[in-house]
């Protein structure tokens, strides 16, 4: 590969084609941080919305930090992997804690920082500082599996260490902060993961894989993720005046963010037999006339596990002993809770029946 052709190429690309992002328009190390951490969770349509308004309420590092983790947890809201919002919260904690509340410009105390990867790290060292460090996320993965033509599988431990190779040998130590952002916006505009246009592809007379006619094939992945089943069965009790919430504590997906009574259980159950359940029963009895209103489910997709949800809505009269021990809210009061996606689609599928 001619390198100094390559880098010179991509970089004429990517100022004519880039696409015009407000992380683009700030050497802000903190805004650069949060618009990353945000883009590992979704799509440039759907993160730009969620790095706005997160922006908006915590400018910066301190406001981060002072505030509280529910109000976090509730901007975060819909992204998933709700770890990332906890370790962006710790992390603003320890720069106040540890940098006096500056940002830090070291590449090995950036790395330090909760949740912060190489990947984060090299990314906000580059385009803050532009120092010399190679970002490869998944779009870059491509790229270079594509221009190499090279089918050592990106998840193994071989592979990672050989793109990256790659990836610090292309960098242009010049302009780094423009190279990785080329690189990333070449992935995710150009060669595709699905039909990548090649035909117009800036890097077409240095790409491997064009010329062997292997670009859809690559890159290679050696894993395959064991998807987990789960079947949830919410609970969404609701007296005259109030409805009930508890705290996910446990150590699985959803940590910290609330949800109603669930019911878990290895198969989908019917309403005789939820009826029946202990739960159910321990959580509705002697409270009045228990009436069953509506019942809504719904398949939810994560990366490893596929959840097959329904939420039951019930009224009764009063809460027993054992639902007391909830968390009582009014409807107008319960959106103040931060929920999983799911429980605010399902909710909203209950509204809609009314």
């Amino acid at each position: 590969m001619n390198l100094e052709y390559t880098r010179k190429t991509l970089r004429e690309w990517y100022e004519q084609n880039q696409r015009h992002l407000p992380w683009r328009e700030t050497n802000n190390p903190y805004y650069i941080w949060i618009s990353e951490i945000i883009l590992q969770q979704t799509r440039v349509v759907q993160g730009l919305e969620y790095y706005k308004r997160f922006i908006s309420q915590f400018p910066s590092v301190a406001a981060l930090a002072s505030a509280e983790e529910e109000d976090v947890l509730r901007l975060w809201q819909g992204l998933g992997y709700y770890s990332r919002a906890r370790n962006l919260h710790n992390a603003a904690k320890q720069i106040m804690q540890e940098h006096n509340g500056a940002f830090p410009t070291k590449y090995e105390d950036i790395r330090r920082l909760k949740g912060v990867g190489d990947y984060t790290a090299a990314a906000i060292c580059s385009i803050a500082f532009n120092q010399p460090y190679a970002v490869v996320d998944g779009n870059v993965y491509r790229v270079l599996s594509r221009l190499t033509n090279n089918a050592t599988p990106i998840d193994s431990t071989a592979g990672k260490k050989l793109f990256t190779q790659i990836a610090t040998t292309l960098l242009d130590h010049v302009a780094p902060r423009i190279h990785n952002q080329a690189m990333m916006e070449l992935g995710a505009i150009q060669c595709t993961p699905a039909n990548p246009d090649c035909t117009t592809c800036p890097l077409i007379t240095v790409c491997q894989a064009t010329h062997a006619g292997t670009a859809e094939e690559l890159p290679l992945k050696e894993k395959k993720t064991k998807i987990k089943q789960r079947y949830l069965h919410y609970l969404y009790i609701e007296t005259p005046q109030e409805t009930f919430l508890q705290k996910r504590t446990k150590k699985d997906i959803w940590q910290h963010l609330y949800e109603p009574p669930l019911i878990e259980n290895n198969h989908e159950m019917q309403m005789p037999e939820l009826l029946q359940h202990p739960t159910f029963t321990t959580l509705t009895h002697n409270s009045g006339i228990v009436e069953i209103i509506n019942e809504v489910k719904t398949k939810h997709i994560l990366s490893h596990q596929h959840l097959y949800a329904k939420m039951i809505h019930i009224q009764i009269k009063h809460p027993n002993e054992h639902l007391n021990k909830f968390i009582k809210t009014t409807k107008e009061q319960e959106n103040t809770y931060p929920v999983p996606r799911l429980i605010e689609l399902l909710r909203n599928k209950l509204r809609d029946l009314k």
